[in-house]
Parts: C-alpha cells; structure tokens; sequence
C-alpha cells in the first residue's frame, strides 16, 4: 500500500513537474509582431498550467487517499520479463534517426527509423522497408508540398514534391 501511494505521488510530481518546465520553456519562445495578437506561446502556456493543475490535483487526490485502481490485465503475463536486446534495437534506431536527418534529410531518416521499428517488433525487413520508404515519401510531400512546411530533403534537395 505504501509503494502505492509512492508512485502516486511520484506520478503527480513528474506531471507537475513537466507543467513547470513546459512554462518556462515557453517563455524561450521568440513573438514577433503585435502584443495584441494571440501568439506562438498561448498553446505551451496552456498545456503547461493544465499539467501543473493536474499534477498538483494527483497529488492532493493520493494524500487524501484516493489511489488510483489497478486495471485488469487480459493479455499480460507478469512473469515474462522485460526483452532488453529489442529495447536496445529501437533506440538505436532512434538514435540512427537523429543523426541522419540531418546528414541524409528526412526521407531516408524516417524511412530507416520506419523500417528499423517494424523489424525490430516482427515485420518482414524487406516489406517492413517497402512501407518505411512509401510511408516516409507520403509525410514528406504532405509537408513540403501539401502543408509549406519545410522537412530536411537532404539527398532529395531540388527534388519537385520533396523539397519545401
């Protein structure tokens, strides 16, 4: 029961906590213009007080003991352990992806973090990477071309549809 409450606590305090930093990191936030205008800190600035609200509630609820139910499992086994070796496989993946949108742009960085992930859960590599490739081409047009939003094009730069 005490290791319960414990992690209730710990629980509101790392949402209160990430309320917190969200605030301050908005006020980082770079506002050209009009003061009179709704501007690009509105949003963090809202998130970030409803986290911190929340988190203090969580925490207030647990001190006058309202602890949150464990839910029923239907698909869990509690005695298998944690697969460590995938775990490591998708943040290198992760990390492969964040060292190479810069280098090859963001089509083949998302193309190998896709086809990375899926593998790594199961999928085929070669279909795996069939749909990393297509998948990635998709988010990349959408932005530069659908949305003017600019996505690394990288190898791709001067390609029409690629390079916003």
């Amino acid at each position: 029961m005490i290791s319960e409450k414990v992690e209730e606590y710990v629980f509101g305090g790392l949402v209160a906590a990430l309320g917190v930093f969200t605030l301050v990191d908005a006020t980082t936030i770079v506002v050209r213009g009009s003061a009179n205008t709704v501007g690009p800190r509105a949003f963090p600035y809202a998130v970030g007080a409803l986290l911190v609200v929340t988190g203090i509630a969580a925490i207030a609820a647990t001190a006058r003991g309202k602890l949150g139910e464990a839910e029923e499992a239907e698909d869990i086994d509690t005695h298998v352990r944690t697969d460590w070796l995938t775990v490591a496989k998708l943040v290198a993946v992760l990390v492969a992806h964040l060292v190479l949108i810069d280098a090859v742009g963001w089509p083949v960085a998302a193309a190998v973090l896709f086809a990375g992930a899926a593998w790594t859960l199961g999928a085929t590599w070669w279909r795996a990477l069939v749909v990393a490739v297509v998948l990635a081409l998709v988010v990349q047009v959408v932005f530069a071309s659908g949305l003017g939003l600019s996505l690394p094009a990288g190898i791709f730069e001067g390609v029409p549809l690629l390079d916003g």
